[in-house]
């Protein structure tokens, strides 16, 4: 028997949505926040030749700066203020939660600080941020005045309006994600990545028709990538929301005269619980080291440092030890954020406070270990399952630099869509929710 939720659930209709103002003022919000993030793509740092930085571009455009690019939404192209977009924010984020879980003093932060242990950390990645923003853009200040052509006044001047330039880009970008979050809908950092790999999705289209065109021999090639394509793209869908259901019995209690309890409900697990964060955290670990490098590799570089551009081309995309690197990443990352932000032990202990628990399974201790080794189980699964998705394309496109239509792409942009609209479901919900609350209270006036 479907439940109360999912009875008004299947109820929701257009008529519904139209009645949510405050549902319509959290799109409007977003759509405006990705419009403001897409202008800025397309405005170039001052000092800078943008068609000679484009010719450069192109050499480099199936390397590190191709995928790079494709997350910035074309914005490394253009060298624009956008250039570094939130992978600065996201390499933070990546490394705060590292040292929650070897810094006793953070791990207690987020254990016993509550909403304020939990801001304090947030003002750690923030600080760390601007740390590692300044530190890239020096290095893309510096590749860019090395390289003839590119910069009009290559000097101290430039180095700095570029540091200052890229930073404020990757500050307003973090501040702006985090609006999303609050007052739209969505997860802000994630829908701007989201932005930016939709934006590059018809120039990748255009591109595979071109080659088509080029080279009719490529045409069935093209057919059967756009399948594959279709394909994983149903693939993903089946195993978001995929899940693995354990069964919860609450015993019955007499509370007066009246027996409370007796119902059975479900603990969902999900295949994939950490979502599209591996493969982005796998990506920016990848991506971000080496953007300075890149740049440098262009540049004269002193005898000591002249191994820089032949260890920077093996790990470029489509080589062997890029691939094996990326997937053992995303695996790992898979396991550390599905452990960061589901605990057992504190479901365990939250069951036995309500006197739930799992049938032929003791409460505590018993019933967290059970948790424990299900999720390990589903992690797996999801692990590799996020991997090969993120791969396939890799090992079968090699080098072709069609970032757009990768399997990163395809999972950062299905993921975060089937997100969206999850809450998009949930605002509708509780607006329905508030409408029949409010016509309970007018029926039981009226009774009075």
């Amino acid at each position: 028997m479907a439940s109360a939720a999912e009875q008004l659930a299947a109820n929701m209709n257009l008529g519904a949505f139209q009645k949510a103002t405050e549902l319509h003022k959290r799109i409007w919000f977003t759509l405006i926040a990705l419009l403001i993030y897409r202008l800025g793509t397309y405005i170039p740092i001052p000092g800078i030749n943008v068609s000679a930085f484009a010719h450069v571009f192109e050499g480099q455009s199936k390397g590190y700066l191709g995928m790079f690019n494709m997350f910035s939404g074309g914005a490394v192209q253009r060298m624009a203020v956008f250039a570094l977009n939130v992978m600065p924010y996201i390499s933070a984020s990546i490394i705060v939660q590292l040292m929650q879980t070897t810094y006793p003093p953070w791990d207690k932060l987020r254990k016993e600080g509550g909403e304020a242990g939990r801001k304090q950390l947030n003002q750690y990645t923030r600080y760390l941020t601007v740390l590692l923003a300044i530190v890239q853009s020096v290095g893309i200040g510096v590749g860019l005045s090395n390289t003839p052509g590119i910069v009009d006044h290559p000097d101290v001047f430039f180095v700095i309006s570029t540091t200052v330039t890229l930073t404020g880009g990757t500050m307003f970008l973090m501040w702006l994600g985090e609006q999303v979050t609050a007052r739209g809908v969505g997860n802000g950092v994630s829908l701007i990545i989201f932005a930016g790999i939709v934006a590059r999705l018809p120039t990748g289209l255009w591109q595979m028709l071109q080659d088509a065109r080029l080279d009719p021999s490529k045409s069935f090639e093209i057919v059967g990538f756009l399948i594959l394509a279709v394909g994983v793209i149903l693939f993903i869908v089946f195993m978001e929301r995929a899940q693995r259901r354990l069964l919860i019995v609450y015993p019955k209690r007499q509370v007066g005269n009246r027996m409370m309890g007796g119902e059975n409900s479900f603990l969902p697990l999900k295949i994939n619980v950490s979502g599209v964060i591996p493969p982005i955290f796998a990506s920016s670990l990848l991506l971000l080291p080496a953007t300075a490098m890149g740049f440098l590799a262009t540049a004269k570089l002193p005898d000591w440092a002249q191994w820089l551009p032949t260890a920077v081309g093996q790990v470029q995309h489509g080589k062997p030890l890029f691939i094996g690197l990326y997937g053992a990443l995303i695996i790992f990352f898979c396991f550390f954020y599905t452990s960061v932000v589901f605990n057992p032990e504190d479901t365990a202990e939250n069951l036995r406070k309500y006197g739930g628990n799992l049938p032929g399974i003791r409460p505590g201790k018993r019933t967290a270990e059970y948790i424990e080794y299900v999720l390990t189980r589903l992690t797996l699964i999801g692990a590799v399952y996020v991997a090969l998705v993120c791969l396939l394309p890799e090992v079968l496109s090699g080098s072709s630099g069609n970032y757009a239509l990768g399997g990163t792409s395809i999972l950062i942009v299905v993921s975060v869509t089937m997100d969206t609209v999850a809450q998009i479901q949930s605002h509708l919900l509780a607006h329905q929710y508030e409408g029949l609350i409010r016509k309970s209270k007018l029926r039981g006036g009226r009774g009075r």
